[in-house]
């Protein structure tokens, strides 16, 4: 969907994206074929052409980082087809709400790894590992997870398009707590770890500092790994029905 966007360019909001894709101009190359645009005066027109190509290029050269600096963060969705083979999924948990980090879980659609305080969280694996990806999809991690994880290890997470699942999930009118939302598109999680939560999260983590079990450890990682496992089918309900409304909005044949 990205190709269909405008939203990075100076000065394009939502009304004027509309009143773009109204006049035919439903893509890029669209856009770059005709000489004029509705609503865009004749001096801004070559400028955005050029702008255009250019994005183009960026596209080209899969330099998801130049729409990160352009794109509105709750339209970063957007990207999700073009970057999803190298997007990765994260969540952490900590051993209190003020974000002592006990586990980086991170899912990139084929394998789980995890980052375990005392085991091998350490800063420079993940800044590495983190580093390989395109994009970067949470849920509520605008807020939390990824403002923790800098202030832990000082700013280690990259500078790439994120999606925050929490914010496009209300685009659709999917609200509350990722569990909440899982349950209403009938996302499920394996018995053990069903019924858990956030506390039940620093708990676990107390209780393996406390008693050396291992069992409480085990527990805390598999919550998490649901966490982050559950995050794609969210991503990939939400990118649907987005492209959807987007594509409801062209007026002329969807390309």
């Amino acid at each position: 969907m990205i190709r269909n966007s405008f939203l990075f360019l100076p000065g394009i909001r939502a009304e004027k994206e509309r009143k773009i894709w109204a006049d035919g101009a439903t893509s890029w190359g669209k856009f770059l074929e005709k000489d004029r645009i509705a609503g865009i005066s004749k001096l801004r027109k070559p400028v955005f052409d050029t702008l255009l190509k250019n994005a183009q290029r960026q596209l080209e050269d899969y330099n998801s980082s130049y729409f990160a600096e352009r794109m509105p963060s709750v339209e970063n969705w957007r990207l999700y087809d073009h970057f999803e083979d190298d997007a990765v999924f994260l969540d952490i948990e900590t051993s209190n709400y003020h974000g002592n980090i006990t586990i980086v879980g991170l899912y990139d659609g084929r394998q789980t790894m995890q980052f375990v305080r005392g085991f091998n969280l350490d800063k420079n694996l993940l800044k590495e590992t983190l580093s390989n990806y395109k994009l970067l999809i949470t849920f509520n991690g605008r807020s939390f997870d990824v403002p923790v994880i800098n202030k832990y290890f000082n700013n280690i997470v990259p500078q790439i398009p994120h999606i925050d699942l929490r914010h496009v999930a209300r685009k659709i009118n999917l609200v509350g707590g990722l569990k909440s939302i899982e349950r209403q598109l009938g996302i499920g999680r394996p018995d053990d770890v069903v019924e858990m939560d956030g506390e039940d999260a620093i708990m676990l983590w107390a209780k393996w500092q406390n008693s050396g079990d291992r069992k409480y450890l085990d527990l805390l990682a598999r919550y998490n790994e649901e966490d982050i496992i559950n995050l794609k089918p969210l991503m990939k309900h939400c990118y649907g029905e987005l492209s959807n409304k987007m594509k409801e909005n062209f007026t002329s044949e969807f390309s």
